[in-house]
Order: structure tokens, then C-alpha cells, then sequence
């Protein structure tokens, strides 16, 4: 037997030996160390216990524990502070996505400021409805929250369930409750508008001719616009437009006369009159020469009897037209237009592709002082060149730079292009004037339909739609409330900073106010640690 068998074999002989218990200790006494034997080895369980709690790892474990569960209460109560700000003042919202998809636009937000009279706008649906329809409808819902925060209280926005509240449309008689494409209804006092699926959104029309809708993007925010200021104008100024002698598509003119809260109305000069009470005539781009007595209709109505005070705005083709009787009628106003295409050599009025028949007008002084923005240019495409004949009656409106010239119909091929730039400006567009006392007509001029079609006009980045509301508002004695806004789409709506204040905020926060953040917390922590 080994050395190390023989001494536990001892050991364990001395644990089983009986204990001698003497004449002066009882057994109950003998009994009672033997209960407290167990005692010293609990003092020394607890003592481990006590030196766990008060060692330095738990310490600084204990600590860090506590800042990761004050960091995470700390994000849960911003992240549930900033979404009641969000739903309380809906601009707090961020828009990052590089064609602003949820941002309003600035004529918006102008026009949104100053309305002065209370309008409400019914959706006509609940609100979980109408989100649950597709993004496009978020976008728009989200839209619609800064623009009543913009309104400062005037525009109130209603969901109203027509199916749980069938007495609402009676109210609204002259809306057509047949069509299942009403979107809303806005209302200013007695004035109403219904709102459809093709004011508030765009969509593929191949899917909607089978009954089902794929969304393209939200035009809501110019439908509310647009309608909130044809219901608050009350005084709406007429306009006739004359529909005879094949004329060009005038349709985006009179969207925009629509959109303005002006009245318009389709003339003929063939088998009716000018409407008494229109301020305005439009002869938009005729394929064929107004005949003598329809010369003869404009020119009694622009005299008005002696009192004058009428304007009529004439498109001219893009294309050459044979018009002797509408030319002799222009030369009586001191205008003439040429026949040929004006084009552009100068690099500062051309347009991106260099294209010399498509290019930038300068302005003249007439009906620039209240457009919005008279940095943003006029763009011309195919034009013809406007001769001022009588200097006393006419005047140029637009202009090309001196390094224009007019290239002929019929020119053969050794044509130089170089003879045809004399150093002077055309004219793009120009007005003819007569007067009597403190009352005037006027014959408005635009040498080209293409720059007012809607293909230029519905774009903010040209100013064509809005220096052609400028006329009309200036010579209506109305407010320039101009409204050319956008559409909005989410297909390339992704994350793009691309302006300078937005680039910068993400900067600040990402190089700046999070690094900065990261050092304190971890000076904090070192210091903590190092003191204890």
C-alpha cells in the first residue's frame, strides 16, 4: 500500500471512530456541537458571496450593464417623443430621396401661407382605406399633413366614409356620385370641387382599361392646390377660345387657365359670337386663314363699342401657313410674322443637345415685374420671327440675343447661315396696342405653339406657363397666383443627397455629432472605471 492510500485510509478511520463522551459533558450537550460543527463552512460560502459583489469585474460589469439599459430606455422615449412631434407638426419629417418625393414644393407652400379663406378637403374614404390603397396614397396622406401644417389651421383635411355616411353627398348636388372615381371633395363656404383619380394621381392606362389600377405617381398635391383656388376665387375672369379653322392643341392652355380659376369657354367665329363678358380671346395655331368675316368678329370685339379694354392672344403655327387675311389683320396692329425658322447661335441661350431652333428668350420689361421668378427662362422651339412694323403701336415681348438669324422655308442648298445674322435681336413674341383715354386692346403674339404646349409648360425648371399666367393675371388685374407644380413619383425615390443643405445636415450628424457622441460616452466610461 502507498503512502497516499495509507493516510486517507488513517483519516478515514479517525472520521468513523466514536466519540468519548466524558462524565462532565451530557449528551444533549455533546449533541449540540455537533450541530454547530456545519457553521463554518456556511460563514464561508457567504464570505464567497460577499467578495463576488464587491469585486471589480462585477463592478465594472454592473455598470456597464446600467448604461446599455439607460442608452436603450433612452432610444425607445426619443424614438416615441419624435413620432408624436412628427404626427403633431408633420415638417419635422426628413425627406432624403433624391427627387423629394415627400417634400412640398415651393409654390406650394407659398400658395398654402397665404390662403386666407377656411377650406376643407374630404377624402372620401376612412383613413386606413385610403393608406391601405399603396404607396402612392401614403405619399400623398403624408403630403397632405404638411400642407395643412403650412396653412397655418386654413385647410382642414376630413376623412369621410360615404358608405357609413350616406346623407354627406347630398349636399353636393352638381357631383356626379355615379362615378366610382371621386377621390375627395373641397369646399370653401358654398363653392365645392370634386377631386378625381385623375386629378390626385397618375397611372398606367394600359392596366386601367382592364379595371385594375398600377399607380405611377401623385399629383395630389397640385389637384388640392389647384382646387382650393378655384373654389376661393369668386370673380372668375372669362375666357373664349376659338375652335374653328383646325386649330393646334390648346390644351395645355386651357388646363392652365382651369387650374387658375379662370372660366373657359370653346367659340366659333363661324356660327356664333364672342361670349359678351370674356376679357380674353385665344386663337390658338389655325391650319387654315380666318376668313373676312371672322376678321371682322375679332376686330368689332376688341373695339367693344369704342371702350376697347379686350386682349386677344394669338399662337401662330410652328408650321408655315398661308394666313393673308390673319397676317393683314396683325400688320393693322404693327406686327408682322415671317415665315422662316429663327435659329440660335449664341452658347449662353441654347439648351443642352445644342440644338440652334431650340433656345432661351430674354425678356423685355413688359409683364416680367411680378413673375415669381424671372431667373427662370422662356424656352423657345421652332419659332418664327415677329417684324415690328409700327413702332407707335407694337412692341417686342420676347427676344432673341443679336447671334440669331431666321433661316428661310425655301433656301437652296448654298445657303450660309451666317448671312442670315444681322447683329439685332428677333423677336419671339411682341404686342400691338391701341388705345382710347384710359382703356386699351391688346393683340398678344407668340410666334411658335410649341412653346406653349404642355410638353414646356408643365415643367418648373421653364418659365413658359408662368410668364403666360403673368400676362393673363397682369392684364386681369389679378394677384399672381401662378400654380405650376410637378408630380411626384416614387420610382426613383431612392436615398439621394444631392443638394447642399441636405448634404450638409447628414455631415453634421454623421461626422460630426455621432463621433462626438461615441468620445464622451467613452471618456465617461474611463473615467468611472478609474475612480473606482
Amino acid at each position: 500500500m502507498s503512502n497516499q492510500e495509507f493516510t486517507t485510509s488513517a483519516q478515514n478511520e479517525e472520521l468513523t471512530a466514536p466519540e468519548t463522551v466524558t462524565d462532565e459533558q451530557t449528551a444533549p450537550e455533546a449533541a449540540t456541537e455537533e450541530q454547530k460543527t456545519p457553521e463554518p463552512k456556511k460563514d464561508k460560502k457567504q464570505g464567497k458571496v460577499k467578495k463576488a459583489l464587491k469585486s471589480r469585474r462585477l463592478r465594472h460589469g454592473t455598470v456597464a450593464a446600467a448604461i446599455t439599459a439607460v442608452v436603450i430606455a433612452a432610444v425607445i422615449v426619443l424614438n416615441v417623443i419624435a413620432g408624436l412631434l412628427v404626427d403633431r407638426f408633420p415638417n419635422l419629417k426628413a425627406d432624403f430621396t433624391s427627387n423629394s418625393a415627400y417634400a412640398l414644393q415651393n409654390d406650394t407652400k407659398e400658395y398654402m401661407k397665404n390662403l386666407n379663406k377656411d377650406v376643407t378637403l374630404y377624402i372620401l374614404s376612412t383613413k386606413t382605406a385610403f393608406e391601405n390603397n399603396g404607396e402612392y396614397f401614403v405619399q400623398a396622406k403624408n403630403l397632405l399633413e404638411k400642407m395643412v401644417q403650412e396653412s397655418n389651421g386654413k385647410l382642414k383635411v376630413v376623412y369621410k366614409d360615404t358608405a357609413s355616411d350616406p346623407n354627406f353627398t347630398k349636399k353636393y348636388k352638381n357631383i356626379d356620385w355615379t362615378s366610382a372615381t371621386n377621390v375627395a371633395v373641397i369646399e370653401c363656404g358654398e363653392q365645392y370641387k370634386a377631386l378625381s383619380l385623375n386629378d390626385c394621381f397618375t397611372y398606367d392606362e394600359e392596366y386601367a382599361a382592364q379595371g385594375m389600377y398600377q399607380y405611377t405617381g401623385t399629383t395630389i398635391e397640385q389637384a388640392v392646390v389647384k382646387g382650393a383656388l378655384y373654389i376661393t376665387t369668386e370673380d372668375k375672369v372669362v375666357v373664349d377660345v376659338i375652335k374653328d379653322n383646325q386649330p393646334g392643341d390648346y390644351s395645355g392652355v386651357t388646363a392652365l387657365l382651369n387650374d387658375n380659376a379662370y372660366t373657359v369657354n370653346e367659340v366659333s367665329l363661324i356660327t356664333g359670337e364672342i361670349s359678351k363678358d370674356a376679357l380674353f380671346v385665344v386663337l390658338f395655331a389655325p391650319q387654315a386663314d380666318l376668313d373676312s368675316s371672322q376678321i371682322e368678329k375679332l376686330s368689332k370685339w376688341l373695339d367693344n363699342g369704342g371702350k376697347l379694354g379686350k386682349n386677344l392672344i394669338y399662337v401662330a403655327s410652328s408650321q408655315p401657313v398661308d394666313t393673308p387675311n390673319i397676317n393683314s389683320f396683325l400688320n393693322s396692329w404693327g406686327m408682322k410674322i415671317n415665315s422662316g425658322f429663327v435659329f440660335e447661335t449664341d452658347p449662353n441661350h441654347l439648351q443642352t443637345g445644342a440644338n440652334p431652333y431650340t433656345f432661351i428668350a430674354d425678356y423685355n420689361q413688359k409683364y416680367v415685374e411680378n413673375l415669381k421668378n424671372p431667373n427662370i427662362p422662356v424656352v423657345v422651339n421652332y419659332a418664327h420671327g415677329i417684324d415690328i412694323t409700327d413702332d407707335s403701336a407694337a412692341s417686342a415681348l420676347l427676344n432673341t440675343s443679336d447671334r440669331a438669324g431666321t433661316e428661310p422655308v425655301d433656301h437652296d442648298e448654298n445657303w450660309d447661315y451666317n448671312s442670315a445674322i444681322t447683329g439685332n435681336p428677333i423677336a419671339i413674341a411682341a404686342e400691338g396696342v391701341k388705345t382710347e383715354g384710359d382703356s386699351a386692346s391688346r393683340v398678344i403674339t407668340f410666334s411658335s405653339d410649341r412653346m406653349l404646349l404642355n410638353a414646356f409648360m408643365q415643367y418648373n425648371s421653364f418659365n413658359n406657363a408662368g410668364y403666360l399666367m403673368n400676362i393673363f393675371n397682369t392684364l386681369a388685374e389679378k394677384d399672381d397666383d401662378t400654380v405650376v407644380i410637378e408630380g411626384k413619383s416614387l420610382e426613383n425615390a431612392e436615398l439621394g443627397i444631392t443638394d447642399v443643405s441636405s448634404t450638409a445636415f447628414v455631415m453634421v450628424i454623421f461626422v460630426i455629432i455621432i463621433p462626438l457622441g461615441v468620445i464622451i460616452l467613452g471618456i465617461v466610461l474611463w473615467v468611472l472605471r478609474r475612480n473606482k
